[in-house]
C-alpha cells in the first residue's frame, strides 16, 4: 500500500462512519465511471533525447525527461484542497532496458536497475498535480557516436486506460549550434538589424535538414517574406507571452563539422517603442516527413527561398547552443507620478487619487525579471488617517520611521500605460496646507528620461481652496483646526473664545507677564514659560523672541502633532511626539 492511500485510510478511520462512508462512495464513484467507461490517462514527457559528445548534456542534476500523467476534466485553480478526478491504486512501469550500453538513466520511484515503478492513489485533471518524477540521462563509457535506444513507460491501474510513452535515445547524432550574436552600436528603436545568422554541425554523422527559428518579443517584427518560411503573430493575451515566430524549413544536408550561413540577409525590424526587446536564432536537425507539415496553421511566405551556403573553415568557439540579444538598449521612458488635493472638516472621509503614468516612448518589457514590478511610496498629510488603500498597496515605514505605503506596478508596461491609485482618507485634524509625500525610489535609472516627476504630493485643505467648515464646539471625536504654514504672532487670553489669528500684548503686558499662554480651538489650554513658548514655534516666534532665550527639551504638545522645532541658532534637535497636558494642568 502506498503513503498516500495509508493516509487515506488513516483519515477514514478518523472521520468515523459518516465520513468515512462519504469518502469511501467517492472513491466508488471513480470506480463505477472507470467500470462503464475506463478514464484515459496519457503518460506525457518528452519523447526524443539526444545526448551529445561535445558538452556535459545540461545540467548535471536537471533531468531531460519531465514524466507526467495527463487527466481529462478542467484544471484545478484556486486555493484549498485539489479535488480528486480518480481515487484508486495505480502503478507507472519505468522500463530503461534498451539503453543497455548507450547510456546511464537515473530513474525516479522505486527503481532496481534500468527498471522503475511508481505507485499512486489519487489522479487529478491536467497534468500540474500528477507528476511522476524525472529521467536523468548521460553518457557512459560505452556510449558511441549513432548508439540509439529507448525507454518504455507504462501504466495500470483499475477502471484506468493508459497511454504509453516511448522516449528515443540517440548518442552522437547531429548536434546543430548557432553563430554567437554581438550587439548592433548605436542601434536605435525603429530602425533595422541584419543579425550574422550561421550554423555549425558539431555532431558526429550528418544533419538531414535543418530548421531555422527566430523568436522576436512584442517590440520586434521580422519583415521579410520568404518562401520555405512561415510565421506566427501573437499580439493578444499577456504582454509577457506576445511575440512574433518564424519557421524556416531548409531540406539539404548539414555534413558534420561543416559550418553554413544564410544566403540573404534576415532583418530585424525595432519598433518605436522597443527596448530590451528580446530577439533570438536557433537551428534544429529536420525531422524526417517534417518539412510538409511545418508551416500547417502558420502564415507561410510568398517570395524566394532562404538558403543555406557552405562557410569556410569555421572556428567552433564563434558558435554557441543560445544565441540571443536584448535589443535595441538606447531608448527611454518616463515614469510621471501626479497627486491629488482635497479639502474636508474633521472626521470628513476624503479621496485622493494618485495617478502612475509612463509617457513614453518605450514600453517597460521586464522579460528577463519574468514582470518584476515596479513601486513607489505614498505617506498621508499630516492630521489625517488612511482608511482605504489600493489592493496593490501594502503599509510599510517609509525612510525607517514614518508609516506609509509601497503600492506595486506590474510589469510589462505599456509605453502609454495610465494607472490610478485611489486612497480614502479621515481628516482627523484639519491642517492648512499638510502634504503627504508620494515618490518613486531614489534610485540612478538610466532610462528614465525625467526623474524631476518621479515625486508627487497628496494635499489637504490648501490654502485657498475650498472652504472647510468646522463645528462651533468641537467634541472629544474631532480633533482640533490649525493652519500648518501660518505663523502666531501673539498670545491668546486664557479665557474667552479661542482665536485663529492671536493679536501681541501691549508692551507693558509683554513686560509683566511671566509666561505665555497658548490655546487651540479645542476646549483646554495650557501654560508654559516665555523659553518654552519660543522653543514650540521655531521659526515662527513671536517678535518679542530673542536669541537670548534657549529653547527647552521638555515642552508637552498634543500626541498627534508631531511638529520639527527650529532653534534660533538655525539647527533642528530630532523630531519627537510628545503628550497633551492633563486636566490639571490647564490654567
Amino acid at each position: 500500500m502506498t503513503q498516500q492511500a495509508r493516509r487515506l485510510r488513516a483519515r477514514l478511520a478518523a472521520l468515523g462512519a459518516v465520513g468515512a462512508t462519504a469518502l469511501a462512495a467517492a472513491g466508488v464513484q471513480g470506480a463505477a465511471h472507470a467500470a462503464d467507461a475506463p478514464l484515459p490517462v496519457v503518460i506525457t514527457g518528452e519523447d526524443r533525447v539526444d545526448l551529445s559528445l561535445h558538452s556535459d548534456n545540461g545540467d548535471p542534476t536537471e533531468p531531460q525527461v519531465d514524466l507526467r500523467l495527463d487527466v481529462p476534466g478542467e484544471e484545478f485553480e484556486g486555493d484549498g484542497e485539489v479535488p480528486a478526478v480518480y481515487r484508486g491504486e495505480y502503478t507507472i512501469r519505468i522500463d530503461a532496458r534498451g539503453l543497455k550500453g548507450v547510456a546511464k538513466a537515473d530513474l525516479p520511484c522505486d527503481a532496481d536497475g534500468l527498471v522503475a515503478v511508481c505507485s499512486g492513489y489519487d489522479l487529478y485533471a491536467g497534468t500540474t498535480y500528477n507528476r511522476l518524477g524525472g529521467i536523468r540521462l548521460d553518457l557512459t563509457d560505452d556510449s558511441e557516436a549513432g548508439d540509439t535506444g529507448s525507454i518504455v513507460v507504462t501504466g495500470e491501474g483499475e477502471g484506468l486506460e493508459f497511454t504509453p510513452l516511448t522516449v528515443d535515445v540517440r548518442v552522437g547524432g547531429p548536434e546543430l549550434l548557432n553563430r554567437a550574436l554581438s550587439l548592433p552600436k548605436d542601434l536605435k528603436a525603429g530602425e533595422t538589424f541584419e543579425p550574422p545568422l550561421g550554423v555549425m554541425n558539431v555532431g558526429g554523422v550528418p544533419s538531414e535538414g535543418a530548421v531555422l527559428r527566430l523568436y522576436g518579443s512584442r517590440g520586434l517584427s521580422f519583415p521579410d517574406d520568404f518562401g520555405n518560411c512561415s510565421s506566427t503573430v501573437v499580439d493578444t493575451g499577456p504582454l509577457l507571452r506576445q511575440h512574433t515566430e518564424v519557421l524556416c524549413a531548409f531540406p539539404d544536408t548539414l555534413e558534420a563539422g561543416a559550418a553554413y550561413t544564410l544566403a540573404d540577409p534576415v532583418r530585424v525590424k525595432t519598433a518605436d517603442f522597443a527596448l530590451h526587446d528580446i530577439f533570438s536564432s536557433s537551428f534544429r536537425p529536420l525531422e524526417p516527413g517534417e518539412e510538409k507539415t511545418l508551416h500547417e496553421g502558420r502564415r507561410q511566405g510568398s517570395g524566394p527561398d532562404l538558403t543555406l551556403e557552405r562557410a569556410g573553415d569555421a572556428d567552433p568557439a564563434q558558435y554557441t547552443r543560445y544565441a540571443e540579444l536584448d535589443l535595441p538598449t538606447t531608448n527611454t521612458y518616463d515614469l510621471e507620478l501626479t497627486g491629488a488635493s482635497a479639502s474636508g472638516a474633521a472626521g470628513d472621509t476624503v479621496t485622493a487619487e494618485i495617478g502612475f503614468a509612463n509617457n513614453g516612448p518605450a514600453w517597460i518589457s521586464a522579460l528577463r525579471s519574468g514582470g518584476e514590478p515596479f513601486s513607489f511610496t505614498v505617506v498621508a498629510p499630516e492630521g489625517s488617517t488612511v482608511t482605504s488603500a489600493p489592493e496593490k498597496c501594502r503599509t510599510i515605514t517609509v525612510d525607517g520611521s514614518v508609516p506609509g505605503y509601497r503600492c506595486s506596478v506590474a510589469t510589462p508596461l505599456l509605453e502609454d500605460a495610465r494607472l490610478t491609485f485611489p486612497f480614502e482618507l479621515r481628516v482627523d485634524e484639519v491642517v492648512e496646507g499638510a502634504r503627504g509625500r508620494v515618490a518613486m525610489p531614489d534610485w540612478d535609472n538610466p532610462f528614465d528620461s525625467d526623474p524631476s516627476n518621479d515625486v508627487a504630493w497628496i494635499v489637504l485643505n490648501a490654502p485657498g481652496g475650498p472652504a472647510t467648515t468646522a463645528r462651533a464646539a468641537p467634541t472629544a471625536a474631532r480633533r482640533t483646526t490649525r493652519r500648518r504654514p501660518a505663523p502666531v504672532t501673539g498670545t491668546v487670553p486664557a479665557t474667552g473664545p479661542a482665536r485663529t489669528t492671536p493679536t501681541p500684548p501691549p508692551a507693558a503686558v509683554r513686560a509683566t507677564t511671566p509666561t505665555a499662554v497658548w490655546r487651540s480651538p479645542a476646549p483646554r489650554a495650557w501654560a508654559c514659560s516665555a523659553a518654552r513658548r519660543c522653543s514650540r514655534w521655531g521659526s515662527a516666534r513671536p517678535s518679542w523672541c530673542t536669541s537670548a532665550v534657549a529653547p527647552a527639551a521638555t515642552e508637552r504638545q498634543p500626541s498627534d502633532a508631531r511638529v520639527a522645532v527650529t532653534p534660533l541658532w538655525g539647527r533642528s534637535p530630532p523630531r519627537r511626539t510628545l503628550r497633551p497636558p492633563r486636566d490639571s494642568e490647564a490654567p
